[in-house]
């Protein structure tokens, strides 16, 4: 996959999922928790619990308007890239 069309697949999961709950450019805590279940279980696991689900929102939500926005979204994408980098490099 070229990474044009990563880019684009990452914008559209974020759009599959913001909307349904109110604005459709931001993720409500319930869209995010969709999203990270359905997008990242293989990664996540069952570490997505309440609790910390509640956590990753509030890092999320740099501005805390009770929102994930795409350029906090994409933050949560970064940082996912990063661990999963390290993780395959040390393995190495």
């Amino acid at each position: 996959m070229s990474a044009q069309k990563a880019m684009a697949e990452l914008i559209a999961v974020f759009h599959k999922y913001s909307g349904k709950e109110g604005d459709k450019l931001t993720l409500s805590k319930g869209e995010l928790k969709d999203l990270l279940k359905a997008e990242f279980n293989d990664i996540l696991g069952k570490t997505a619990d309440q609790a910390a689900l509640d956590n990753i929102f509030k890092s999320l939500d740099a501005n805390a308007d009770g929102t994930v926005d795409f350029q906090e979204y994409i933050t949560l994408i970064a940082c996912i890239t990063m661990l999963c980098n390290e993780f395959f490099v040390k393995g190495k």
